[in-house]
């Protein structure tokens, strides 16, 4: 099963609390990188933690949970091959795996809520890269990052 780098800033700490319970619970290895309260933190920081933990290979995935998910995951595509896909339901979750080949998601704590998050997840975690067409394009975004990195 894989293992999931899950990290928040105070706007998505509650969120974050029940989706690790929920991964948890399903048998996942979870590595929380923090926050640990409320207390106003700035969201890039945990974004980079996230990111450089899934970049190196300490987890196989990301979930990052902000006010919205915007900054989270603008953060997090600035690390080299970061694919960070801010999603908002089920749909955009698969969307993000099947076509993109996500390997962090972002959502907002102040957006979704538990039950949201947890089919959010679900259908992430459910669905693998379909490959084909979409491999071509992986490789322009690839491109792109060696031209800018």
């Amino acid at each position: 099963m894989e293992s999931i780098a899950i990290g928040s800033d105070h706007g998505g700490y509650h969120l974050k609390e029940e989706v690790k319970a929920y991964l948890v619970d399903k048998g996942y290895s979870v590595v929380d990188v923090g926050t640990d309260s409320e207390t106003s933190v700035d969201y890039p920081d945990f974004a980079a933690e996230v990111a450089r933990t899934v970049q190196g290979g300490r987890a196989d995935l990301g979930i990052l949970i902000c006010g919205t998910g915007i900054g989270m995951a603008i953060t997090a595509n600035k690390f080299k091959g970061i694919r960070a896909a801010v999603v908002h339901d089920a749909y955009t979750a698969e969307m993000s795996r099947r076509h993109n080949n996500a390997n962090i998601i972002t959502f907002g704590g102040r957006v979704v809520g538990a039950g949201v998050a947890f089919s959010i997840v679900d259908a992430w975690l459910g669905n693998a890269f379909e490959g084909g067409r979409h491999t071509r394009r992986l490789g322009k975004i690839e491109a792109f990052e060696k031209e800018n990195f």
